[in-house]
């Protein structure tokens, strides 16, 4: 039972830090606030939202390997498997943003020039949709655990 409930708070944590980090590539990455200093933050936060995004992944699986309930009640209810899609698109989605983050701040550091306004506007919009596609995971995952889709 300990071993459960480290494993729900891990999961957890995880998610937390996922959604903290999201956020805050939703706030610096406006067209009013980048600046230098903000094109390199981004690219931290962006490095420990993915760090936090594959924690999410490997606590959920352990969760469903090693938790009270077991593989053959996660793997058999299609809510696990919505909840896995989403978590999939949104992994999907990031990686626009990402490879964005490390383009500016290449561009940056080789000459100083700060990323066009219409740039900026387009990798936030896909930061917007991770973090309002992250928003329904949780949805889906409550009426997972309380047994839905069995």
């Amino acid at each position: 039972m300990t071993f459960e409930a480290i494993l729900a708070y891990l999961h957890l944590l995880a998610i937390l830090t996922m959604v903290v980090f999201i956020s805050s590539e939703a706030a610096l990455c406006r067209v009013q606030w980048l600046n230098a200093a903000v094109v390199e933050r981004l690219a931290k936060v962006d490095l420990v939202y993915g760090i936090a995004a594959i924690m999410v992944l490997a606590t959920g699986v352990a969760r469903t390997v090693w938790g009270v309930k077991g593989t053959s009640w996660y793997w058999t209810n299609p809510l696990l498997h919505v909840k896995l899609t989403l978590f999939i698109v949104v992994g999907v989605i990031s990686i626009f943003p990402t490879l964005t983050y490390v383009r500016w701040r290449k561009a940056l550091r080789a000459t100083g020039a700060l990323p066009a306004e219409a740039d900026i506007q387009k990798t936030r919009k896909l930061v917007m949709v991770q973090a309002h596609l992250i928003a329904l995971i949780p949805l889906v995952a409550v009426f997972l655990a309380r047994g839905f889709g069995k």
